[in-house]
């Protein structure tokens, strides 16, 4: 997936604070910040992404519910599609806005998420793949914090992170697929752990990114503040 409505990665360019002081920080990466984007709500885009949010819930009830499969993959597939479409409509209609920019990234990790607490209850998959998926979200919510707390945005969605939730919104299905009987399941188990595994290992490696970002912003923030 590409990033949607707009948002680019962060890249590491030299900042203002960093030239005058002579280059002390010269490889910070300079956050985008979503508020110069279009004060727009009201948008093709921003409805798509709204109604990704309102499938969340109903997405876990078809799973915890009556366990109607089927009709779950269909509102993971819904998802999908609306989360390509958003970005591409917000782009060839001049539609990028400041609240598609976060929008985008916290459908995103809603659904998966509420994906895998839902395949915790039933079984689907063990703790730790859970434990590991969740914990990445709970480390970026502390460098969230951290950003904060040094007056900056939240760092643009990464293209390897939208990647990675490309990967496992096509491996939950098929994790679906392979817990339930037939003669598909034979076929589905070994591709649905492979996305799993690619998907997840990319997933934390986003994280990791992330975490590093933060870092040399806030590196970066004091070696300006320590020089002459």
């Amino acid at each position: 997936m590409t990033s949607s409505h707009g948002s680019l990665p962060a890249a590491p360019v030299p900042s203002a604070e960093a030239a005058a002081a002579g280059g002390a920080a010269a490889d910070t990466p300079v956050v985008a910040d979503r508020n110069e984007l279009p004060d727009r709500v009201w948008t093709l885009p921003n409805v798509l992404s709204v109604l990704r949010l309102l499938g969340v819930p109903l997405f876990l009830w078809l799973l915890l519910g009556p366990q109607a499969d089927g009709w779950a993959v269909v509102v993971l597939m819904v998802s999908g599609f609306t989360d390509w479409a958003d970005g591409k409509l917000a782009r060839a209609l001049g539609q990028s806005s400041r609240l598609g920019a976060l929008l985008d990234p916290a459908a995103d990790r809603l659904y998966i998420v509420a994906t895998l607490v839902a395949f915790v209850l039933r079984d689907v998959v063990p703790l730790w793949v859970v434990a590991i998926l969740v914990g990445r979200e709970l480390v970026l919510g502390v460098m969230l914090l951290v950003l904060r707390r040094h007056g900056h945005p939240p760092l643009q969605v990464h293209y390897l992170g939208k990647a990675a939730t490309f990967i496992l919104l096509y491996a939950f299905p098929l994790l679906l697929l392979a817990d339930g009987d037939g003669p598909l399941v034979a076929v589905a188990q070994p591709v649905a752990w492979a996305l799993t595994i690619w998907g997840g290992s990319l997933y934390v490696l986003a994280g990791v990114f992330y975490v590093i970002q933060v870092a040399g912003i806030v590196r970066g923030e004091r070696s300006v503040g320590a020089a002459p």
